[in-house]
């Protein structure tokens, strides 16, 4: 379940991708997580609004409060973009893989710095990636 969103940014430009890691750093401290676990989460997010950016050509972030069937609660960041879409997830996934001029380590960095990874993606269809990081 998720509680009414904290915000959503839209992603077309640099600045855009400041913005979205502020939304996610205002929304990480006031769910009560902890320095640790803000830090991770703004890294995560950082490097997905990069990618909705340089990757997809612009889109969306979406910042809310989620809780779930075990009564647990955190925040759940859902990027979407309408772009050429991922064709290979696994090779997307691997460590050092890039498209562009970067380390490679965006989508497999968010994943291990959160709690929970959903990648939806494929070629013309657009990429939504959502993350959770729960409050410990």
């Amino acid at each position: 379940m998720t509680t009414p969103a904290a915000g959503e940014v839209r992603i077309a430009s640099n600045e855009d991708v400041v913005r979205a890691r502020q939304l996610v750093r205002n929304a990480a401290s006031e769910a009560g997580l902890s320095l640790v676990d803000q830090t991770k989460v703004i890294t995560a997010a950082s490097e997905l609004a990069r990618n909705t950016l340089v990757h997809g050509g612009g889109g969306s972030v979406q910042v809310e409060r989620t809780v779930d069937a075990r009564g647990r609660t955190g925040l759940r960041i859902v990027f979407t973009d309408d772009g050429p879409g991922i064709p290979d997830i696994e090779q997307a996934m691997a460590d050092g893989w890039t498209t562009g001029d970067g380390l490679g380590l965006g989508l497999s960095g968010a994943r291990r710095l959160t709690d929970e990874f959903e990648l939806e993606s494929g070629p013309g269809k657009g990429t939504r990636v959502a993350v959770v990081k729960w409050i410990h």
